[in-house]
């Protein structure tokens, strides 16, 4: 494979590759190129309408899921983990998209933000995925949804409303969801997989953080309020619903303070 020259043709790559293994190491090889200098800020290559996918897991619509118990069992714990493993495999895809798509309208400092956060992604998924492997399972053994990619979709025409809906929804709801996981982890003695997930909620702040970041900035540019965009594109382009309880302290950490999101609890 010809090593990509520019940062839209290493992010396409990451997009068009299928295999797990070979999605992360072209996603940490692409962050890294970019910030050795090795990568030409250009953005000519397509960006893929979807990422290419594993002949496993099986992907569901999300009604059709089957339901996880929320016990403390083994089976339990995996398949919790094995849901976590996939959105992080799903994140590594959104963080190189939204650069790729994106990139050419914003500073470079945007893609400076988003390849660490793809690399981010990719970690996060290689210690799930071994955590999985030491519990006797693996990524792929049990189906998972594709809603993620569903909102991505959605969003494909538009900056704004992509950084509003995925990082500033979507994961903003793995800040409130993660620490009573934690929990739950710890109360069943599996302090390995806490460990992971504590990582991973220290490093989904910063991930907030910079879609908060960048949306105040591509706001700003329109002279537009903040607040009031972010809850237009969530009414438009978000078909489920925020629900408290809401982690407000990592949120206000991340900088989503609760002007953003009180007023479209439904």
């Amino acid at each position: 494979m010809t090593r990509p020259v520019s940062l839209g043709a290493a992010c396409a790559a990451v997009l068009r590759a299928a295999a797990p293994r070979d999605k992360v190491m072209l996603a940490r090889r692409a962050a890294r190129d970019w910030r050795l200098g090795r990568l030409a800020h250009d953005f000519v290559d397509a960006m893929p309408a979807r990422p290419a996918r594993p002949p496993h897991p099986l992907l569901l619509p999300p009604n059709r899921m089957p339901k996880r118990g929320r016990g403390g069992t083994a089976d339990n714990r995996v398949a919790l983990l094995h849901a976590l493993a996939h959105i992080e495999f799903a994140a590594i895809d959104l963080a190189l998209d939204l650069v790729g798509r994106f990139g050419a309208a914003f500073p470079r400092a945007f893609a400076d933000d988003w390849m660490r956060v793809g690399a981010e992604e990719a970690i996060h998924f290689a210690l799930l995925d071994r955590r999985l492997r030491a519990l006797g399972s693996h990524y792929g053994a049990l189906p998972a949804h594709d809603g993620l990619w569903e909102a991505a979709e959605k969003t494909a025409h538009d900056a704004r409303a992509r950084l509003a809906i995925v990082p500033m929804v979507l994961e903003a709801r793995g800040l409130d969801v993660t620490p009573p996981t934690i929990a739950r982890f710890e109360s069943a003695g599996d302090a390995p997989s806490a460990r992971i997930l504590r990582r991973i909620l220290s490093d989904e702040i910063r991930h907030v953080g910079a879609g908060v970041t960048w949306f105040r900035f591509a706001c700003a540019a329109r002279n537009d309020s903040p607040a009031k965009t972010w809850r237009w594109m969530v009414e438009t382009y978000f078909r489920g619903t925020l629900k408290p309880p809401f982690n407000d302290s990592a949120r206000a950490a991340a900088g989503l303070t609760t002007e953003f999101y009180n007023s479209v609890v439904r």
